[in-house]
């Protein structure tokens, strides 16, 4: 489910997901509530592109760290690819 950040208080937070497009971010935010995973979104930049590298916007998905395996799982079960660089604490 879907909570706002005083929700997790100053705990850290583990990224499990960057969606690069809207459409992408409601169907995540979809699979995500329906598992029961709570999960904090926001967007922020990130920069893409190999040989013209541009700043661009994304929905960042986070999770307490104890529901990260569970998120994750969930996650690869419905077809996200998940990416070895997220894991790394918000903050």
């Amino acid at each position: 489910m879907r909570r706002e950040p005083e929700y997790f208080g100053e705990r850290d937070l583990t990224l499990i997901y960057v969606a690069k497009k809207l459409k992408e971010a409601l169907a995540l935010e979809s699979v995500l509530s329906e598992a029961g995973v709570d999960y904090l979104a926001e967007p922020d930049r990130y920069t893409g592109g190999v040989i013209f590298r541009t700043e661009r916007v994304g929905v960042f998905f986070y999770v307490l760290p104890e529901a990260e395996e569970a998120a994750r799982r969930v996650l690869e079960e419905h077809g996200y690819r998940l990416h070895a660089s997220l894991g790394r604490p918000a903050g």
